[in-house]
């Protein structure tokens, strides 16, 4: 039997969120589990790259053997129900750049669960998907809009459970990715962050995520451009990606843009504009990256509201 799992793209943060807000994006990994009937052959794993710039990249990070995140996922899947994986065949179809802040670790964790989950018959529910997909991502802020779609405000609680709630994003409001082809490890980017941060920064990225909920639900562009900042995360990993400052820069004057923020742990940047300002901000990104000497795929992109979805079983 074999099983296949579309699963798209995500950008953690969005500026004030940190750890707790994400947003699916129409880009994607597709994982498929097949059980092998040949005795003894063990767990394969196949990296299969669209693109072929990003290969190396991808057998990098993504190992294919016992210590993939890809087969930790379907193992402890397998053991919550008491069993443990044997020969089974799994190639991951990817699209999404790796190391680039989209989600590709979170894509192929919840591809290999959900695909696994349906080949054991669907012992697990959403809630033990999301609850081993955190286990091993670490937090829920990329696994969960995976896993759901759509924009989503989401905490892993005391008991390992992952309480969520999908946030409606505006039509009225376009995301432009910038994905520069440049690396940025998460380890690296989490490395700079410091353990403390001061309590007047606590504080304004409390008003700052309060005021992104609500101008996300009325649809208001001013309380937007307020909103898209944050003191926790961003200012320490600007070192490491410069032109996110230098695009905030030469929009900041613009009432159809309204921000930018950095996507998950970087490299990549959203953009936030008016769908009418679409052309305006890519050529303004386009500028800030070409004066940078800095290649990069600029993509006008809708937030994906459907989650993982099985496409071949």
């Amino acid at each position: 039997m074999k099983v296949s799992v579309k699963v798209p793209a995500t950008s953690a943060n969005l500026g004030p969120g940190f750890d707790c807000l994400g947003l699916a994006l129409p880009i994607y990994n597709t994982v498929t589990i097949d059980e092998t009937v040949l005795p003894g052959t063990g767990v394969e794993i196949n990296i299969l790259a669209q693109d072929e710039s990003y290969d190396d990249l991808i057998i990098d990070h993504i190992p294919r053997d016992e210590n993939s995140i890809v087969y930790k996922a379907v193992e402890l899947l397998y053991n919550s129900i008491g069993q443990t994986p044997s020969e089974l065949k799994i190639n991951i179809q990817t699209t999404i750049p790796v190391t680039r802040g989209l989600g590709s670790s979170a894509a192929v964790i919840v591809g290999a669960l959900m695909a696994a989950n349906h080949l054991l018959g669907e012992p697990a529910d959403e809630s033990a998907i999301l609850s081993i997909a955190t286990e091993i991502e670490g937090h829920p802020d990329n696994v969960t809009p995976a896993v759901v779609g759509g924009l989503v405000l989401s905490s892993m609680e005391d008991d390992g459970s992952i309480l969520y709630r999908k946030i409606h994003w505006p039509d009225e409001w376009a995301i432009i990715v910038c994905i520069p082809d440049v690396e940025l490890a998460t380890e690296i980017s989490r490395s700079v962050l410091p353990e403390t941060v001061p309590l007047q920064d606590a504080v304004y990225n409390t008003k700052r995520m309060g005021m992104l909920i609500q101008a996300v639900n009325t649809v208001d562009d001013e309380l937007m451009k307020a909103a898209l900042s944050d003191k926790l995360h961003q200012p320490y990993r600007s070192k490491l990606v410069p032109w996110m400052d230098e695009i905030s820069e030469s929009i900041k004057h613009d009432d159809d843009i309204l921000g930018c923020v950095l996507s998950g742990a970087g490299s990549a940047v959203l953009v936030v504009a008016k769908q009418s300002a679409v052309d305006k901000a890519k050529s303004k990104i386009s500028e800030v990256m070409n004066n940078l000497n800095v290649k990069a795929d600029i993509k006008s992109l809708k937030v994906e509201n459907n989650g993982a979805t099985i496409i071949n079983a």
